[in-house]
Protein backbone atom coordinates (compact mmCIF):
# COMPACT_ATOMS: atom_id res chain seq x y z
CA UNK A 1 0.00 0.00 0.00
CA UNK A 2 1.12 3.57 -0.60
CA UNK A 3 1.57 5.10 2.83
CA UNK A 4 -0.37 8.39 3.90
CA UNK A 5 1.81 11.80 3.68
CA UNK A 6 0.91 15.23 4.68
CA UNK A 7 -2.44 16.73 4.32
CA UNK A 8 -3.90 13.09 3.26
CA UNK A 9 -2.52 12.19 6.70
CA UNK A 10 -3.46 14.81 8.68
CA UNK A 11 -6.93 14.65 7.40
CA UNK A 12 -7.02 10.60 8.44
CA UNK A 13 -6.19 11.24 12.12
CA UNK A 14 -8.42 14.29 12.35
CA UNK A 15 -11.33 11.75 11.10
CA UNK A 16 -9.44 9.06 13.88
CA UNK A 17 -9.02 12.00 16.74
CA UNK A 18 -12.31 10.86 18.37
CA UNK A 19 -11.53 7.32 19.51
CA UNK A 20 -7.81 7.83 18.51
CA UNK A 21 -7.59 7.69 22.92
CA UNK A 22 -9.79 5.14 23.71
CA UNK A 23 -7.69 3.11 21.11
CA UNK A 24 -4.27 4.12 23.09
CA UNK A 25 -5.74 3.37 26.23
CA UNK A 26 -6.16 -0.24 25.00
CA UNK A 27 -2.00 -0.58 24.51
CA UNK A 28 -0.41 -2.15 28.19
CA UNK A 29 2.27 0.66 29.41
CA UNK A 30 1.62 3.45 26.78
CA UNK A 31 1.36 6.13 28.97
CA UNK A 32 4.14 5.00 31.29
CA UNK A 33 6.49 4.19 28.04
CA UNK A 34 6.20 7.51 27.09
CA UNK A 35 6.91 9.30 30.88
CA UNK A 36 9.82 6.56 30.75
CA UNK A 37 11.26 8.38 27.33
CA UNK A 38 10.62 11.64 28.96
CA UNK A 39 12.47 10.73 32.12
CA UNK A 40 15.45 9.50 29.90
CA UNK A 41 16.18 12.64 28.60
CA UNK A 42 17.73 13.73 31.88
CA UNK A 43 16.53 17.25 32.08
CA UNK A 44 16.95 18.71 35.74
CA UNK A 45 14.85 20.38 38.52
CA UNK A 46 11.36 18.78 36.80
CA UNK A 47 11.93 21.10 34.07
CA UNK A 48 11.52 24.55 35.88
CA UNK A 49 12.62 27.30 33.76
CA UNK A 50 13.13 24.92 30.61
CA UNK A 51 11.57 25.49 27.29
CA UNK A 52 10.17 22.26 25.78
CA UNK A 53 8.54 21.71 22.15
CA UNK A 54 6.56 18.67 21.89
CA UNK A 55 6.68 17.77 18.10
CA UNK A 56 3.62 16.09 16.27
CA UNK A 57 1.76 15.89 20.00
CA UNK A 58 -1.41 14.19 18.86
CA UNK A 59 -4.19 14.13 20.96
CA UNK A 60 -1.84 15.30 23.89
CA UNK A 61 -0.35 11.47 25.47
CA UNK A 62 2.99 12.81 24.78
CA UNK A 63 2.42 16.37 26.51
CA UNK A 64 0.99 14.89 29.64
CA UNK A 65 4.11 12.88 29.94
CA UNK A 66 5.96 15.69 29.72
CA UNK A 67 3.73 18.07 31.96
CA UNK A 68 3.80 14.88 34.49
CA UNK A 69 7.95 14.83 34.51
CA UNK A 70 9.00 18.45 34.22
CA UNK A 71 5.86 20.29 35.89
CA UNK A 72 7.92 23.64 35.86
CA UNK A 73 8.49 23.13 32.24
CA UNK A 74 6.93 25.99 29.51
CA UNK A 75 5.29 23.49 26.81
CA UNK A 76 4.67 24.20 22.90
CA UNK A 77 2.96 21.08 21.63
CA UNK A 78 2.74 21.32 17.88
CA UNK A 79 0.94 18.92 15.22
CA UNK A 80 -0.51 18.85 11.86
CA UNK A 81 -4.18 17.29 12.77
CA UNK A 82 -6.64 20.01 13.78
CA UNK A 83 -8.65 17.24 15.40
CA UNK A 84 -6.16 15.61 17.66
CA UNK A 85 -5.06 19.31 18.79
CA UNK A 86 -8.52 20.05 19.15
CA UNK A 87 -8.44 16.92 21.60
CA UNK A 88 -5.13 17.84 23.43
CA UNK A 89 -5.68 21.48 24.30
CA UNK A 90 -9.37 20.14 25.94
CA UNK A 91 -7.32 17.88 28.45
CA UNK A 92 -7.42 18.81 32.13
CA UNK A 93 -3.64 19.04 32.38
CA UNK A 94 -3.54 21.35 28.98
CA UNK A 95 -3.58 25.23 31.00
CA UNK A 96 -0.42 27.03 30.24
CA UNK A 97 0.77 24.56 27.29
CA UNK A 98 0.83 26.52 23.88
CA UNK A 99 -0.81 24.29 21.18
CA UNK A 100 0.20 25.16 17.26
CA UNK A 101 -1.35 23.74 14.44
CA UNK A 102 1.86 23.13 11.95
CA UNK A 103 3.63 20.68 10.07
CA UNK A 104 6.64 19.32 11.74
CA UNK A 105 8.42 20.74 7.95
CA UNK A 106 6.86 23.91 8.22
CA UNK A 107 7.69 25.20 12.34
CA UNK A 108 8.74 28.76 11.59
CA UNK A 109 5.81 29.92 8.60
CA UNK A 110 3.68 28.93 12.44
CA UNK A 111 6.08 31.15 14.35
CA UNK A 112 7.52 28.32 16.31
CA UNK A 113 10.92 29.71 17.66
CA UNK A 114 13.42 28.35 19.63
CA UNK A 115 15.88 28.28 21.15
CA UNK A 116 14.56 25.01 23.07
CA UNK A 117 16.15 23.72 25.58
CA UNK A 118 14.49 19.66 24.93
CA UNK A 119 12.47 18.54 21.52
CA UNK A 120 10.52 15.52 22.21
CA UNK A 121 8.75 13.90 19.55
CA UNK A 122 6.71 10.66 20.05
CA UNK A 123 5.41 8.18 16.98
CA UNK A 124 6.66 11.09 14.24
CA UNK A 125 9.35 10.74 12.27
CA UNK A 126 8.37 7.52 10.47
CA UNK A 127 5.23 9.02 9.65
CA UNK A 128 7.08 12.56 8.01
CA UNK A 129 7.93 12.48 4.35
CA UNK A 130 11.97 13.49 5.00
CA UNK A 131 12.64 12.52 8.34
CA UNK A 132 15.62 13.85 8.14
CA UNK A 133 14.61 17.64 7.19
CA UNK A 134 12.42 17.63 10.29
CA UNK A 135 15.28 16.43 12.11
CA UNK A 136 17.26 19.22 11.01
CA UNK A 137 14.85 21.42 12.10
CA UNK A 138 14.71 20.47 15.45
CA UNK A 139 18.63 20.77 15.39
CA UNK A 140 18.40 24.33 14.87
CA UNK A 141 15.68 24.93 17.11
CA UNK A 142 17.45 23.41 20.08
CA UNK A 143 20.18 25.46 22.29
CA UNK A 144 23.55 24.24 21.61
CA UNK A 145 23.75 21.04 23.75
CA UNK A 146 19.89 21.30 24.09
CA UNK A 147 18.21 17.53 24.27
CA UNK A 148 16.48 15.92 21.40
CA UNK A 149 14.22 12.62 22.59
CA UNK A 150 12.05 10.56 20.39
CA UNK A 151 9.62 7.75 21.39
CA UNK A 152 9.34 5.88 18.47
CA UNK A 153 8.14 2.49 16.46
CA UNK A 154 11.56 1.16 15.15
CA UNK A 155 11.97 -2.38 14.63
CA UNK A 156 14.71 -4.39 16.66
CA UNK A 157 15.70 -6.50 13.11
CA UNK A 158 15.01 -9.78 14.42
CA UNK A 159 12.65 -11.49 12.73
CA UNK A 160 10.36 -12.07 15.55
CA UNK A 161 10.05 -8.15 15.98
CA UNK A 162 8.22 -8.04 12.56
CA UNK A 163 6.43 -10.74 13.56
CA UNK A 164 5.11 -9.49 16.82
CA UNK A 165 3.86 -6.12 14.91
CA UNK A 166 2.14 -7.78 12.40
CA UNK A 167 0.26 -9.83 14.97
CA UNK A 168 -0.80 -6.94 16.71
CA UNK A 169 -1.82 -4.56 14.04
CA UNK A 170 -3.52 -7.85 11.88
CA UNK A 171 -5.31 -9.26 15.32
CA UNK A 172 -6.25 -6.48 17.43
CA UNK A 173 -6.03 -2.94 15.79
CA UNK A 174 -7.00 -3.39 12.47
CA UNK A 175 -10.22 -4.84 12.69
CA UNK A 176 -11.01 -2.78 15.39
CA UNK A 177 -9.63 0.60 13.46
CA UNK A 178 -12.05 -0.63 10.44
CA UNK A 179 -15.25 -1.00 12.39
CA UNK A 180 -14.67 2.52 13.49
CA UNK A 181 -14.06 3.53 9.40
CA UNK A 182 -10.63 4.60 10.17
CA UNK A 183 -9.05 1.16 9.03
CA UNK A 184 -6.42 3.24 6.05
CA UNK A 185 -5.59 4.95 8.66
CA UNK A 186 -4.29 2.06 10.55
CA UNK A 187 -3.12 0.26 7.83
CA UNK A 188 -0.77 3.42 7.30
CA UNK A 189 0.53 3.14 11.13
CA UNK A 190 1.39 -0.60 10.47
CA UNK A 191 3.19 0.08 7.31
CA UNK A 192 4.79 3.03 8.45
CA UNK A 193 6.77 0.31 10.97
CA UNK A 194 7.79 -1.91 8.87
CA UNK A 195 9.09 0.33 5.89
CA UNK A 196 10.68 3.05 8.61
CA UNK A 197 14.30 2.75 10.59
CA UNK A 198 15.35 0.09 12.53
CA UNK A 199 16.44 1.31 15.95
CA UNK A 200 20.37 0.90 14.84
CA UNK A 201 19.53 2.86 10.98
CA UNK A 202 17.31 5.43 13.01
CA UNK A 203 20.14 6.15 15.68
CA UNK A 204 22.81 6.53 12.98
CA UNK A 205 19.89 9.09 10.96
CA UNK A 206 20.50 10.90 14.05
CA UNK A 207 24.20 11.03 14.14
CA UNK A 208 24.02 12.08 10.55
CA UNK A 209 21.71 14.76 11.59
CA UNK A 210 24.19 16.83 13.99
CA UNK A 211 23.63 14.67 17.33
CA UNK A 212 26.07 13.26 19.52
CA UNK A 213 25.59 11.03 22.79
CA UNK A 214 23.27 8.68 20.71
CA UNK A 215 21.91 6.62 22.55
CA UNK A 216 18.60 3.68 21.53
CA UNK A 217 17.31 2.59 24.71
CA UNK A 218 14.49 -0.75 24.73
CA UNK A 219 11.10 -0.24 26.39
CA UNK A 220 9.73 -3.05 28.14
CA UNK A 221 6.78 -5.86 27.94
CA UNK A 222 5.16 -6.75 24.47
CA UNK A 223 7.03 -3.35 23.13
CA UNK A 224 10.06 -5.12 23.44
CA UNK A 225 12.38 -4.48 20.25
CA UNK A 226 9.27 -2.50 18.71
CA UNK A 227 9.40 0.64 20.20
CA UNK A 228 12.65 2.53 21.42
CA UNK A 229 13.62 5.89 23.50
CA UNK A 230 16.07 7.53 21.59
CA UNK A 231 18.20 10.80 23.54
CA UNK A 232 20.73 12.69 22.02
CA UNK A 233 22.56 15.79 22.17
CA UNK A 234 22.64 18.59 19.52
CA UNK A 235 26.63 18.46 18.85
CA UNK A 236 28.38 21.92 18.88
CA UNK A 237 29.52 21.71 15.39
CA UNK A 238 26.95 21.54 12.14
CA UNK A 239 26.96 18.25 10.94
CA UNK A 240 28.36 19.80 6.85
CA UNK A 241 31.47 21.53 9.13
CA UNK A 242 32.25 18.17 10.54
CA UNK A 243 32.64 16.81 7.32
Amino acid sequence: MTLLRDEELAAAFDHASRTYDALVAANPGYHAHLRRSVRRLGLPGHGAGLRLLDLGCGTGASTAALRSVLPGADITAVDASAGMLERAAAKPWARGVTFVRAPAERLARAGVRGPFDAVFAAYLFRNVADPDAVLGTARALLRPGGRLGVHEYTLGGRRVDRAVWALVCRGLVQPVASVLGDGALYRHLWRSVVEFDTAGRFADRLRAAGFDSVRALPLPGWQTGITHTFVARRADADPEEAR
